[in-house]
């Protein structure tokens, strides 16, 4: 029994390694890049897409990917239906993340989520947002606040691995639309960027879970369900957060 275990544990393992070599090199397809003493990751077509990646804590070889930032429609301002509305749209099984505060319970389905990757919300007056990754299949719901400055979140178009983290999970790279910091949620921090070595923290365990549509018909039937297929014009501009002194003072020690 031991060694089919320790078998099926290399299999795995194997597959996973497969899986990542055979996913498109950031760095061999030209995403990194260099002008004068800056270095830059590629974000999109226009210039000042691009992410300054001068203090990047990765490795550019263990990117994969690289189709620019807004290339999966992260959403800010989701729009929610009733549960009896969304009954029609899911089966018993389907699963979701679910977050619940006081009397205010937000749903988000792992489908939609596979869509949008992250999805940014209120829940009883405390901004969060909803993350899942396809390829480590991990989801949590996150707050976004710091030092009372909020922050909107979506994903950079990358992803990344590391053998010695998560047993080599390919994850995906946020960033944050206020200083254009990048995040990698497999080691819960800010990897590049004005807020570097932040924390990224989730919402208390006791506030949101992975679950079921039975589950929440059945225990959360004044739930509010995203709603599917949702998509928006993307912004061109929004608030930056210039001065953010404060937090890196106070989280990263």
């Amino acid at each position: 029994m031991m060694l089919k275990k320790i078998f099926s544990s290399l299999v795995a393992v194997l597959a996973s390694i497969v899986a990542i070599s055979q996913r498109p090199s950031a760095l061999n397809n030209g995403k990194f890049m260099q002008d004068n003493e800056s270095k830059f990751l590629y974000g999109g077509e226009l210039q000042n897409q691009n992410f300054v990646i001068n203090n990047l804590e990765l490795k550019p070889e263990q990117f994969h990917y690289g189709l620019g930032r807004e290339a999966f429609p992260a959403l800010i301002k989701p729009e929610f239906e009733s549960v009896e509305e969304a009954n029609k749209h899911w089966k018993d099984s389907d699963r979701f993340l679910v977050a619940y505060s006081g009397n205010d319970v937000k749903a988000y389905s792992i489908k939609d989520l596979t869509r949008h990757e992250v999805v940014n919300d209120i829940l009883d007056g405390e901004p969060i947002f909803a993350a899942y990754c396809i390829l480590a299949d991990l989801g949590a719901i996150y707050t976004r606040t710091y030092n009372d400055k909020v922050f909107t979140f979506a994903v950079s178009g990358y992803t990344y691995y590391d053998p010695k983290i998560w047993n080599g999970l390919d994850g995906f790279v946020l960033w944050d639309r206020e200083t254009e910091s990048l995040w990698w949620p497999l080691i819960d921090k800010a990897v590049s960027g004005k807020l570097k070595d932040t924390p990224l923290f989730k919402l208390e365990k006791t506030k949101w879970k992975d679950t079921n549509w039975e589950d929440i018909k059945r225990d959360f039937p004044q739930a509010e369900i995203l709603i599917p297929n949702q998509d928006f014009e993307r912004p061109k501009t929004w608030k930056r957060h210039e001065n953010v002194d404060d937090i890196v003072k106070k989280y990263n020690r």
